[in-house]
């Protein structure tokens, strides 16, 4: 896995990296990566909801410029990415709960879609070459609900909640800026290259987001009440934080020498024999920290949830040469692990997670 750092820094070090989202659950443990590699990191984003949140963990403990504002202001965003020139942008700066998605339907397409947007149009303007990843989701794809399907980048795109329909939006605006404004046929002209990436259910340290079932559980652990599980015998394409990061670092840097060859979508999650329930998860969980119980709190009039999804990795396997390090019962314990950890320890628990990760 050490060929894999080389590789990533023979791609970002001193390079200059744009990431909305930045003070994210993903995008904290982003900046946390790209700082292992020595680029220099811009972040925009709002500022996180929790005082405890990963970011500001770390913030000490990295080197960036971090602009707090928000992905609609499109001035704003526009000046931020043109007074930096950045070489690459990763744009993860989304409304990213499915359940919040029911409660602020129409902010969620506007942050999500006309966010995108906003930032695809600030590339238009960029004088020079440009690698931009669009992290949407793995609930893009039309779900049927059928738990022998893996779901593969050219499957229809759909979405149930507004959640899922916003980021199968978010795909279509990416593939039509590619279309009018990006186009591989004029890539010497424009030097811009654009992706889009489809994880599985992430999980990790650092999280504190709402009707996540880490954070769900650790609260309720900490707490010593029972954790409350919606739709136990769903089954999801559970993943540490690390795994699609490392992708999404491979494919940027391999689009941008061969923007011809990778210029689609990619999924990354684990291996298909690894998608576990969430009843699983949980007795994993439960297990790894040593005490709690759990409780079905399932409703039939509480807001739809997908009961089976999962993904095919084969494009990323076969052209990528990207495997996932760490099976569900790994990621579940490196997860508990994290926030076993004093506060005071959280920050250098983080970077030790990620040279673990890089040295498998």
């Amino acid at each position: 896995m050490e060929n894999l750092v080389n590789k990533l820094a023979s791609y970002y070090k001193d390079k200059k990296v744009f990431i909305t989202g930045h003070t994210g659950f993903k995008g904290a443990w982003l900046c946390a990566v790209l700082n292992k590699l020595n680029a220099q990191i811009k972040g925009y984003a709002l500022k996180s909801e929790y005082e405890n949140s990963l970011f500001n963990i770390i913030e000490s403990s990295i080197n960036i410029e971090s602009i707090i504002a928000d992905i609609r202001d499109k001035e704003r965003l526009q000046k931020e990415i043109a007074t930096f020139q950045p070489d690459y942008i990763f744009h993860l700066a989304a409304q990213p709960l499915v359940r919040r998605s029911y409660e602020i339907p129409a902010e969620t397409f506007d942050i999500n879609v006309v966010g995108t947007a906003n930032v695809l149009e600030a590339v238009i303007k960029l004088e020079e070459k440009c690698t931009v990843i669009i992290i949407t989701t793995d609930k893009v794809y039309e779900n049927k609900e059928d738990n022998s399907i893996l779901y593969k980048e050219e499957d229809m795109l759909g979405g149930y909640d507004p959640y899922s329909t916003s980021k199968a939006c978010v795909e279509l605006v990416a593939s039509s800026s590619r279309n009018s404004f990006f186009n591989l046929k004029n890539f010497d002209a424009h030097q811009k290259a654009i992706t889009t990436v489809r994880a599985g259910n992430v999980i990790g340290g650092g999280d504190w987001n709402k009707d996540r079932i880490i954070p769900d559980i650790i609260r309720s652990l900490k707490n010593n009440q029972p954790i409350e599980v919606r739709n136990p015998n769903a089954v999801r394409p559970w993943q540490h934080v690390l795994e699609p990061l490392s992708g999404y670092l491979l494919l940027g840097g391999v689009l941008n020498d061969d923007v011809q060859k990778f210029s689609k979508p990619y999924n990354f999650g684990p291996l298909p024999n690894d998608h576990l329930s969430v009843k699983d998860l949980v007795e994993d969980a439960v297990k790894i920290w040593g005490s709690g119980k759990w409780k079905d709190v399932s409703n039939l009039n509480e807001p739809h949830e997908a009961g089976y999804l999962k993904l095919s990795i084969e494009r990323a396997q076969k052209e990528l040469n990207w495997q996932p390090k760490l099976n569900a019962q790994q990621a579940i314990e490196w997860s508990i692990n994290w926030y076993k950890q004093p506060h005071e320890m959280q920050a250098a628990y983080t970077f030790q997670q990620i040279n673990n990760y890089f040295a498998l």
